[in-house]
């Protein structure tokens, strides 16, 4: 029994030094981080509920104060959250591709815009682009003050009781990209879109629920599991809801006799534009031309129908409790806004929305407290200097966005809500990579003028209408980790009407 006892000592002994003592292993652990576990690494430091585990990783790095390594394993994983080291990253060429957390969105999303590499994301960015022009967001901007007004009117019901705001902002931007980017009307359909909605809420806990219990990670063992299972039944409400939505479009392409083409979508044809088209023409289009596959297409439409509404309905939601906690900033707001419109009730323009700049300030400094996606990752791919150390290649790569927004070096007063820290001459002192909601360099989002003219529409309809009073304030908020921002909570508003 001893003599057993003590081959499986040296064994473990044998594994820890080749796991962590070999020479690449080395080199990453001259970066600071906490103590490794023998085999193990720091996998069972990170094994916690969604809430515990959010505000154990934010302890973690206000420990070691801009960048840490773990070990997961025999994976070396760099997290940082300092502008130096993530313009290194996020600017390069090299260290594009998505890192391993990624691979547990790929049952849902498989190799969409998000998740896709190489040549393939380079092909699919390409074919996209063109649906982001200024012109198409012209026509977007209608979709947006329609569904605003929309929202007006429901909020109107709530009579200035306390509501959650989340599934208000929620029903605006699912029925929002739909309408803009899939070129679809969700009209009555409303017992599929809640299913829909409620089915990327449930996929976000199971994706976190598996990712933080390392035993989970390798499918076969994932879906014999209860939660494999669960996801496998939300995959079927999730792919199915997308299905008809691209289903729905290509019956009105072939009933209009395919009048919409990649070629309306150039900046000539885009002038003076009266029809309406969708991001969802073009990936059709380039079907047409055998440049997309029908698999494809749903991976498009999977990646935009997510981002597209989950990551606004956080930025949105969030911004209308920070202005209903700071008067001064929503009178400033509203007065700007009722400057440009007055009592016009011709429809609001996209110049309009470009004129509200207090307005995006506020919306600026709503998603530096309350970044969408609170941290994104990249695989290193080769080594890679950062300031102090090298990352040897293989190195997963955690940005966590978050807590660069909330650095008191860079932002002082962290907490505060204040819009004038995006006035032209107070962003200008701060690192370009200091601010990063919609990430950046060749990998940012593609639809951040998207997101944000969306922000501007409906944040501006419901200023124009009401008066937001607090009743969650920044201090209630728990949040939860997920693939998004989340908060465990409701997050509450009182909108009371000003007519």
């Amino acid at each position: 029994m001893l003599i057993a006892l003590c081959v499986i000592v040296l064994l473990l002994y044998a594994l820890h030094n080749y796991l962590y003592n070999n020479e690449k292993a080395k080199i990453f652990n001259k970066i600071p981080g906490p103590r490794i576990l023998p085999v193990f690494g720091n996998a069972l430091d990170f094994f916690a509920k969604q809430v515990p585990i959010f505000y154990q990783v934010r302890g973690t790095i206000n420990q070691f104060k801009g960048i840490f390594r773990v070990w997961i394993f025999h994976i070396p994983a760099l997290n940082i959250n300092n502008p130096h080291d993530i313009e290194s990253v996020l600017s390069s060429q090299k260290h594009i591709t998505k890192n391993r957390i990624y691979a547990f969105i790929h049952p849902w999303l498989q190799e969409g815009l998000l998740t896709s590499k190489g040549q393939k994301w380079q092909q699919r960015r390409k074919i996209l682009t063109p649906a982001f022009h200024f012109n198409i967001l012209k026509q977007f901007c209608t979709i947006f003050v329609e569904q605003s007004d929309r929202l007006v009117e429901l909020l109107h019901k709530t009579k200035g009781e306390p509501v959650d705001v989340f599934p208000f902002i929620t029903d605006f931007a699912l029925h929002s990209i739909c309408e803009t980017a899939m070129g679809t009307n969700l009209g009555s359909t409303k017992g599929i879109v809640m299913q829909y909605k409620k089915a990327i809420y449930d996929i976000g806990e199971i994706l976190v629920h598996r990712f933080i219990r390392v035993w989970l990670h390798p499918p076969a063992i994932f879906n014999l599991t209860p939660s494999g299972w669960k996801q496998s039944k939300l995959l079927k409400i999730l792919h199915g809801f997308t299905t008809n939505v691209i289903r729905e479009r290509r019956q009105e392409r072939i009933l209009s006799g395919n009048k919409f083409v990649a070629e309306d979508f150039t900046e000539e044809a885009t002038k003076g534009l009266k029809k309406r088209l969708a991001m969802l023409d073009l990936l059709l289009s380039a079907e047409s031309e055998g440049t997309i596959d029908e698999k494809g297409i749903r991976e498009e439409v999977d990646t935009f129908m997510f981002e597209g509404h989950d990551t606004t309905t956080m930025a949105i939601s969030f911004c209308l409790m920070l202005l209903a906690n700071n008067p001064e900033a929503q009178k400033l707001a509203a007065e700007e806004i009722n400057e440009i419109l007055g009592e016009s009730n011709a429809q609001v323009t996209i110049d309009d929305l470009n004129k509200m700049r207090y307005l995006e300030r506020c919306i600026k400094e709503a998603l530096r407290l309350y970044p969408s996606v609170p941290f994104i990752g990249r695989e290193i791919l080769e080594d890679l200097q950062l300031r102090d150390y090298v990352v040897p290649a293989g190195t997963s790569c955690n940005i966590h966005i978050f807590d660069l927004h909330r650095d008191p070096v860079i932002y002082p007063n962290p907490e505060k809500f204040d819009p004038d820290r995006f006035l032209p001459e107070n962003s200008a002192k701060r690192h370009p990579f200091a601010y990063v909601p919609f990430s950046a360099g060749p990998r940012n989002c593609i639809g951040q003028k998207f997101a944000i003219l969306e922000e501007k529409a409906v944040i501006s309809a419901i200023l124009r209408n009401f008066k937001l009073e607090p009743v969650t304030r920044p201090n209630d908020i728990i949040f939860s980790l997920d693939i998004v921002l989340r908060s465990r909570d409701p997050v509450k508003v009182k909108f009371v009407s000003k007519k």
